[in-house]
């Protein structure tokens, strides 16, 4: 099994006790492409890359940069995802001008790292705005035609990102996120894109109170990555377990041994991404280890 890792490290950014006046330099100065090769020397093979970090860094995208990566890429024998941005971005929203602005960034930042060709797009179909509406308090049959109508706004903008960025539809996989499971699982099969399914997200009951094997089985025929994080169940919880996930291996509800068991017996070949800081993907790992796995 290939275990990657993401590269938003905040403590490369700012050092755990870094003085205060040294951290704007340490910020300018941020070498990226030694950042991922300093992952892909701790053992994590592919390294997702995050598309929310041009916006405070531009640098960290910059042609020069990304050439850079993609010798990494061929001296390493390293291999990228890109998590496309979701910081501001609204694609499933019904306010045209924001939707239309929000696939153009997507597409920017495909563009960017064309020359690094990521194995997957990992996208979030559903922004914020959708989101506030999930979790609001309203009549059933009232959330049931809002949730839809994000859903169709979701639709159109893949289908525009799809359009203009050639790239192929099962390279590009939405993730279990705050949004109904079912809502999100139909919307891959009819646009015959790929699922990246979000181990914690679901455990924790953010895609609804859905089995989190069950789920699985429904997406292991278009399942392209997984973001690999343990979190609480939420049934424990009486409901989503928010910010309770994003934790190591071992600390949360998640069965390991069976996941990846499944994963196996399925033949899954795709990237399992910790969604963690370095030190906690390590130790993770070391989890991963003691299952012989």
């Amino acid at each position: 099994m290939r275990f990657g890792i993401m590269a938003m490290q905040l403590d490369a950014l700012i050092p755990p006790g870094m003085p205060a006046e040294q951290v704007m330099a340490n910020i300018a100065g941020f070498n990226f492409p030694e950042l991922v090769r300093n992952l892909f020397a701790h053992g994590f093979n592919p390294i997702e890359l995050g598309g929310d970090l041009p916006m405070f860094l531009p640098h960290t995208f910059s042609p020069a940069v990304i050439q850079t990566l993609a010798e990494l890429k061929q001296e390493l024998g390293l291999s990228y995802t890109l998590h496309l941005p979701l910081w501001s971005v609204e694609p499933s929203t019904p306010l045209t001008p924001v939707r239309n602005g929000s696939v153009e960034a997507l597409l920017q930042s495909i563009q960017l790292t064309s020359p690094l060709d990521p194995e997957v797009y990992v996208l979030h179909a559903f922004g914020a705005l959708a989101t506030e509406f999930y979790n609001m308090k309203l009549p059933s049959i009232a959330k049931a035609v809002l949730l839809k109508q994000f859903q169709n706004q979701a639709r159109q903008s893949i289908k525009t990102l799809l359009a203009e960025s050639d790239i192929p539809s099962r390279k590009l996989a939405i993730e279990t996120i705050e949004f109904p499971f079912e809502l999100t699982l139909e919307l891959a099969e009819e646009l015959d894109i790929s699922i990246c399914f979000d181990t914690g997200h679901v455990l924790a009951g953010f895609s609804g109170p859905i089995d989190f094997f069950e789920s699985l089985e429904s997406c292991l025929p278009r399942l392209a990555e997984v973001h690999l994080h343990d979190a609480p169940c939420y049934r424990k919880l009486n409901g989503p377990g928010y910010g309770l996930d994003h934790h190591p291996l071992g600390e949360g509800d998640l069965e390991v041994e069976r996941l990846l068991g499944r994963l196996k017996k399925a033949g899954f070949q795709g990237p399992l991404i910790y969604e963690l800081r370095l030190e906690q993907a390590l130790a993770s790992m070391n989890v991963i280890r003691d299952l012989q796995f």
